[in-house]
């Protein structure tokens, strides 16, 4: 997966979240919209940037930082149930 292509998706979500009044609200959509379009594998592969230090490339807007990080739980895809 393309973690610098899912960091500039995030980061198109981010700036037009970014111009509500309402930074909780903000913050809240983009996760909210992330959570309910984005497939799990996506999901996990743009959280564990957050754990990457300096990743290269495209650099994550920080109102998109601070959703993923207020609302990781909440992004995070279960785990597949064992068969």
């Amino acid at each position: 997966m393309d973690n610098q292509n899912l960091i500039d998706m995030a980061n198109r979500i981010g700036e037009f979240f970014d111009s509500m009044p309402d930074r909780e609200e903000a913050l809240t959509g983009i996760a909210d919209h992330i959570r309910r379009f984005w497939e799990p594998r996506m999901r996990r592969a743009l959280l564990g940037t957050l754990d990457e230090p300096d990743a290269q490339g495209v650099e994550m807007l920080g109102i998109v930082r601070e959703a993923l990080l207020k609302h990781r739980e909440q992004l995070t895809p279960a785990a597949p149930a064992a068969v």
